[in-house]
């Protein structure tokens, strides 16, 4: 019984330095805010917009099994940090995060079953993997329509931002979009969302919210 109540405990330890992982995008972006999203925080927020997507719109799917799955699709950054597209390949990350997994999930008699749950994320074969898909990526753009609401983001240096090698980015930008319709534009070409989250999308982008 005191291992058990010993694995709890060391687990949540862990986990909770999520809440210190600042959201590398924001970084590199030079978002200027006081205070940036943690990990945890937008590991939050892909659980609220599960929950009101599913509300809102008619899925098929198991929502807890989703909620599950949006609670610890990040674990990996425990260890690796939080790696961007202008970082490293999908590959890489994969690779890294898996075994990342490993080690944190070590104590944890359920360990197999949550590694299930992350292989099934990362594969987006099921319509829980992809629906929590489009719900990590979807959070991620509204958050930035927010801090360019609020004049975060200084575009007179975009150029050299560190990490960032992606023409189609700056073409975008030099287009007149702003720093938010850059980044929702792109995420709509990138991730495919489907008729409902790509509505959700457009209405983030073209409101005021």
């Amino acid at each position: 019984m005191e291992n058990k109540a010993k694995n709890v405990v060391d687990f949540y330890v862990i986990c909770n330095k999520l809440k210190n992982v600042i959201r590398t995008g924001w970084k590199d972006w030079h978002v200027n805010k006081e205070r940036l999203e943690s990990v945890a925080e937008h590991i939050y927020g892909t659980q609220m917009l599960a929950i009101a997507m599913y509300s809102e719109y008619e899925y098929d799917l198991d929502i807890k099994k989703v909620v599950y799955m949006l609670s610890i699709h990040e674990m990996e950054e425990i260890i690796i940090g939080d790696l961007t597209q202008f970082q490293i390949s999908r590959e890489e990350k994969m690779k890294m995060g898996h075994e990342a997994i490993e080690k944190v999930l070590s104590l944890l008699a359920d360990k197999e079953y949550i590694k299930g749950i992350i292989l099934e994320f990362d594969e987006r074969k099921t319509p829980e993997s992809k629906f929590a898909y489009y719900c990590d990526k979807l959070e991620c753009d509204i958050q930035c329509k927010l801090y360019d609401k609020d004049n975060g983001v200084d575009l007179t240096d975009a150029r050299n931002r560190v990490n960032i090698h992606d023409e189609s980015v700056f073409k975008m930008l030099d287009d007149g979009k702003s720093w938010s319709e850059m980044w929702m534009t792109m995420g709509q070409k990138r991730y495919n969302y489907d008729e409902n989250f790509l509505e959700v999308s457009n209405y983030a982008m073209n409101n005021d919210i």
